[in-house]
């Protein structure tokens, strides 16, 4: 064999660890035709990075909208998350005219999301008082801009995950959906760069060409996801569909369901509660720059995908979703740790290193919950199934969002009254506390987890490539037939 050949053949063997879902794809879905469907979840990530990432420090600080006022709008599409459960279910069984199940919902979605985008900048502009006009204007169509916005990233996730797992075999969905969720933490990077360049020479008007931009972008990419991904079938079912109460029923009944979805909601809350701070804290307690803070959200979506990379290898090697979920947390304690420190230490390094740890905790944490929530999907209800995951997901962190708004301007004015003493009046007062109280909610994550590790069947030896060897034995732990 040549010398051409020999490195040919080595680089074919290197393909799959250089990109570790690669085996997400299949006859039935080749690679290129995943990736194009994965264009919802980019878009997705990008209209999270504006909101909870750019948006919320620029209305904090440079438009100077309460935090109060700011955590609530960001929190408005929490109205239209528990409907994730009832429009994953509805997609599971909808027929339209044309013989598509989920592309309507899809397409609906995605018109909503633009509508949202297309009104909310000027509605931020005299939300902020900088107008002759009533201000409860501004507050009406933000609040209209937001809601619309939330119910289409809902409802094009929702089904669109769901569409992801029709199309893929049963052996390849979970990690279709980790590959789905790995590309959104990517379009949440890649745009948070791009805000960043664009918004580092603030105005009202570049913030409002970004938004519309964003709007325009987001239409673009879920168009291309869509076209020609579902087949058609027939307009009409033979069989009446199955009525949602009956299979939420079902599912609920599962051995571990109700604990699985707590441990969901606390780990949820315990992580996002500093998505709509972090940035603020970095710019008004460490004072990093616009652009300085909003690279900040790209290295926790990078550290995010990292979380998922290592996840989804993990599972590979036939871990437990539960013990994954738990190291997910407890990467996260040591994040918060490190970001509640960098204040009384006055260090921008640490309070990056530890973002980065919250979001490679966060990846883990995520993955894991919601492959557990595909592996106890009956057949047929892949839709509910992420739906239920989805709408517990999303309400979490939606009151997450509200919560530590709220807690940040009330302790922040209770720390400027000098209530709390004289050491505790400065702006990092407010922020401590929530950064604290995710640190107690981390901990309380891990106790409802520990019954479900528990509960895991116990860790076998992989015999699909032969039995164990004489004088070899197989480690738990590692999940590999050692010496």
């Amino acid at each position: 064999m040549s010398r051409r050949s020999n490195i040919a053949m080595r680089w074919m063997r290197l393909g799959p660890h250089l990109l570790p879902f690669a085996d997400a794809a299949s006859a039935e879905l080749p690679l290129a035709r995943l990736f194009r469907l994965a264009l919802f979840q980019v878009s997705v990530g990008m209209v999270l990075t504006l909101l909870v990432g750019t948006l919320n420090r620029v209305m904090i600080v440079e438009l100077d909208v309460p935090a109060l006022l700011v955590g609530a709008m960001i929190a408005l599409p929490l109205v239209t998350a528990p409907l994730r459960a009832l429009i994953g279910f509805r997609s599971d069984h909808y027929r339209s005219a044309l013989g598509w199940r989920r592309v309507p919902f899809i397409w609906f979605g995605t018109l909503m999301q633009f509508g949202g985008l297309a009104i909310m900048p000027f509605a931020l502009i005299v939300l902020s008082g900088d107008t002759h006009g009533p201000a409860w204007y501004g507050h009406v169509f933000a609040a209209l801009g937001f809601l619309l916005v939330g119910a289409g990233m809902h409802t094009t996730q929702t089904v669109g995950l769901a569409l992801a797992t029709d199309l893929a075999p049963d052996a390849a969905r979970p990690k279709v959906v980790a590959l789905m969720c790995t590309l959104l933490l990517a379009g949440a990077a890649a745009s948070s760069l791009a805000y960043g360049a664009l918004l580092a020479d603030f105005s009202q008007m570049r913030l409002i060409q970004v938004i519309q931009g964003t709007a325009v972008l987001c239409m673009a990419l879920n168009i291309a996801a869509l076209w020609r991904q579902e087949p058609r079938g027939p307009a009409r079912h033979a069989v009446p569909p199955p009525r949602f109460a009956d299979a939420w029923r079902g599912l609920r009944g599962e051995p571990g369901a109700i604990r699985r979805l707590v441990a969901l909601a606390l780990g949820t809350v315990a992580f996002g509660m500093q998505d709509i701070l972090l940035e603020p804290y970095g710019g008004e307690v460490l004072g990093l720059s616009v652009s300085g803070t909003t690279l900040l959200t790209a290295v926790f979506a990078i550290c995010g995908i990292a979380g998922f990379v290592a996840a989804a290898r993990a599972m590979d090697r036939r871990r437990d979703a539960w013990r994954i979920a738990s190291a997910g947390t407890l990467f996260g304690l040591a994040g918060m740790t490190a970001v509640v420190f960098a204040a009384p230490l006055h260090s921008a390094g640490l309070f990056v290193g530890g973002a980065a740890l919250v979001g490679f905790g966060g990846g883990l944490f995520a993955h894991a919950t919601l492959t557990a929530a595909m592996r106890f999907a009956p057949a047929g209800q892949v839709g509910l199934a992420l739906g239920i995951w989805g709408a517990v997901q999303a309400t979490a962190a939606g009151g997450a969002t509200a919560l530590s708004g709220l807690l940040r301007d009330g302790f922040d004015g209770l720390a400027a009254a000098g209530l709390l003493g004289e050491t505790l009046a400065t702006p990092a007062t407010g922020y401590g506390v929530v950064y604290n109280l995710e640190i107690v909610l981390l901990f309380a994550t891990l106790a409802a987890l520990g019954p479900l590790v528990r509960r895991s069947a116990p860790l076998e030896p992989d015999l699909s490539v032969g039995p164990v060897p004489p004088g070899r034995s197989f480690n738990p732990l590692s999940r590999e037939v050692v010496a």
